[in-house]
């Protein structure tokens, strides 16, 4: 290679494609930031990650050009930063852009004071703009140092004061209303027709189909409850939904989630794991259910590591082109199936429907199996027979193709989606093979990235762990540790959850504010710390740890976790009304604390058994545990007697007297 620089040595993907740049690119860390500051140099600080496609179509067109490179290393100390392995680092000088005025987005470019404070910025830019701007601003700088200083101090303070939560002046209370004012103000975004919001692009946003999922269950809310099958039916049925291979794109640039942005996420593939697996419980639709066994043979096949870590994610394009993996020529498809070709084309739309570019095809169907059969004369066994030899036939020669580039790196908070999306596909379908997948990731995490004092790492790859634990990363785990302690009677998983909570309350807690920090407080950093908040496309991380403590109250009996709940929630519940679905995971909680929600506990050596007979309908509202000889966590304390099964029904802490079988418990458990 003619240009090696510092990125060499990184285990990041994303850092090590940059690693042959004429661009002098250095990893972030604060001694780099020490260093430019003792030089007086400008810092450029340029923030992506490996799926990303205009991420790569600027590295191509000015970060492997030399002219580029000779720029700005001769101007700036430059630093590349892989936003996934650094949450904390781009939402700080995401925050930064965003008060510049400009649109959000990736490959992030900043500009800053040697001390790291931002003072210029913007997304993507074509190689003249890019070389014209960044030698403007080195030059406006060389000459007004003093201005630029000012600016960037107004700059810094406007991002701490956006970062820290406000005071609360008024605080609201949770109620029902409250809720249902929420919601009905969001039903005016529904899409009805496609699903999803109003417009595009769209994106999966599982946290708010799980929110909404709940709401309409609860409420008996049937505009809801049908807004929510709609979507679902329409992402796996669209092209966003990988029909070959199983697995969902990231979102889709279109209203009828046609077109996907081709890249692979683990963090969505994990979550909708829960989602399809819960809807399938509410609405007993066979097509929720193939969905989750084609995710979780995506994954297994595609991003698991041998030591049972799980990868980041799939990038959108290989050979150059965005989506080429995935899409399909009629010729082709003609070819590989023959006879078959003209009944596939009409299942899959190869037509105009389904045309997308350059003669290639995006696969996507129109309605569900059982109605193509009906519509064609066939029964639904025959086409499940169909659909399986054109899948089999499909795969095995796409597997021939240029893969898209794998980001192998293992992230800890991601994988804990995963481990919760295989427990939830396990509690509804008994698939022995998903709670094989859950337990070998989640004993990885425990035996990898957890400290014996409960710290957590936040990467890992081929053996080594780096960067602290945000606490995305803590939230994520101990609510998947949660899971699987409720799920296999394990108490260890509970143990270790309770060891990071301890953990998280002394390093990332504010007792002022009442809220967790999303780095630890006593870190060195020269950027800002903040509260995380808002749900996106991963729960917030504060939502997390809110529906954690009110979890670990109830199995550990524990009221200081339930004491730090009211605090928490007045900085959330004014902007549920006028935002609801940025707080969606925050309304998982106000619901469980405004309407029934109940702790099961089942004693008896036949405890798996009842639990697995009262699991088997939706009911989100309901903690479960089990044992089936002496427990010492609280909730099942004491309750184990030989020879005997007992189901004990609670509602925060106040127990009925225990039944013996699950049609009585469940009797117990009408709201």
């Amino acid at each position: 290679m003619k240009h090696t620089n510092q990125l060499i040595h990184e285990t990041s993907p994303y850092l090590l494609q940059h690693a042959h740049n004429p661009v002098n690119w250095q990893p972030w860390s604060e001694t780099l930031v020490e260093e430019a500051k003792a030089s007086g140099r400008l810092i450029l600080v340029s923030i992506g990650y490996a799926a990303c496609h205009w991420c790569h179509v600027m590295e191509h067109e000015s970060f492997e050009d030399e002219e580029v490179a000779e720029i700005m290393n001769k101007h700036f100390v430059c630093i590349k930063v892989d936003r996934e392995e650094r949450p904390d680092v781009d939402h700080y000088y995401m925050s930064a852009v965003q008060l510049m005025g400009m649109q959000g987005g990736w490959p992030l470019n900043v500009i800053a004071l040697p001390d790291g404070r931002p003072i210029w910025g913007g997304t993507y830019f074509p190689k003249e703009v890019w070389v014209k701007n960044v030698q403007a601003v080195a030059a406006y700088y060389n000459e007004n140092k003093e201005k630029t200083q000012e600016y960037g101090a107004q700059l810094e303070d406007s991002i701490q004061r956006l970062s820290l939560s406000a005071g609360i002046e008024d605080p609201t209370p949770v109620d029902r209303h409250l809720l249902k004012q929420g919601v009905e103000a969001w039903k005016s975004r529904f899409d009805r027709k496609e699903g999803g919001r109003l417009g595009a692009p769209k994106f999966p946003m599982p946290v708010n189909l799980d929110f909404l999922m709940y709401y309409a269950w609860v409420k008996n809310d049937d505009v809801t409850r049908e807004f929510v099958k709609t979507t679902l039916e329409k992402m796996a049925r669209g092209g966003i939904y990988d029909q070959v291979g199983g697995g969902f794109a990231r979102y889709s640039v279109d209203e009828n989630w046609k077109v996907p942005h081709f890249e692979k996420m683990l963090y969505d593939n994990g979550q909708l794991l829960s989602t399809y697996s819960k809807a399938y419980q509410l609405y007993k639709n066979e097509e929720f259910k193939w969905v989750v066994y084609e995710v979780v043979d995506f994954l297994e096949r595609e991003m698991l590591d041998e030591s049972g870590a799980f990868y980041s994610s799939l990038d959108a394009d290989s050979e150059g082109e965005e989506g080429r993996f995935y899409v399909w020529k009629e010729n082709e498809l003609k070819t590989l199936l023959g006879d078959d070709f003209p009944l596939f084309a009409a299942c899959y739309n190869v037509n105009s429907k389904g045309y997308w570019e350059h003669g290639n095809y995006i696969l996507l169907r129109n309605n569900s199996d059982e109605e193509f059969a009906a519509d064609n004369g066939m029964s639904a066994e025959h086409l499940q027979c169909l659909l399986a030899k054109w899948k089999y036939k499909l795969l095995k020669e796409r597997s021939k193709r240029v893969r898209p580039g794998l980001d192998d790196k293992t992230l800890t908070s991601w994988n804990a989606l995963a481990i919760q999306g295989l427990v939830d596909a396990y509690n509804t379908f008994r698939e022995v093979r998903f709670l094989e997948l859950a337990l070998q990731n989640a004993r990885f995490i425990r035996e990898n990235q957890l400290m014996s004092d409960g710290k957590l790492w936040h990467s890992w790859k081929k053996g080594k762990s780096t960067i602290d634990g945000f606490l995305e990363d803590y939230s994520l785990v101990i609510q998947a540790f949660l899971s699987l302690f409720e799920t296999t009677g394990d108490a260890s998983w509970a143990e270790s959850a309770d060891q990071m909570m301890t953990y998280v309350s002394n390093h990332f807690y504010d007792e002022e504010r009442g809220l967790f920090y999303f780095s630890d407080k006593q870190a060195n950093t020269s950027i800002a710390n903040h509260f995380q908040n808002e749900d996106n496309v991963i729960p917030a991380s504060n939502s997390m740890m809110a529906n954690n403590l009110h979890r670990m109250c109830l199995l550990f009996g524990r009221p200081e976790y339930q004491e730090m709940i009211p605090g928490m929630l007045p900085y959330i519940v004014p902007n549920f009304t006028r935002y609801p679905m940025a707080y969606a995971n925050w309304g998982m909680l106000m619901l469980k604390l405004t309407e029934p929600y109940f702790e099961v506990a089942v004693c008896g050596i036949n405890s798996n058994i009842l639990l697995k007979e009262m699991k088997k309908d939706y009911r989100p509202n309901v903690l479960w545990a089990h044992c089936n000889t002496d427990s010492q966590v609280p909730l099942l304390k004491d309750r184990f007697v030989k020879g005997d099964d007992l189901i004990y029904v609670c509602r925060e802490g106040a127990c009925q007297l225990p039944v013996r079988t699950s049609d009585e418990a469940l009797k117990l458990l009408k709201v």
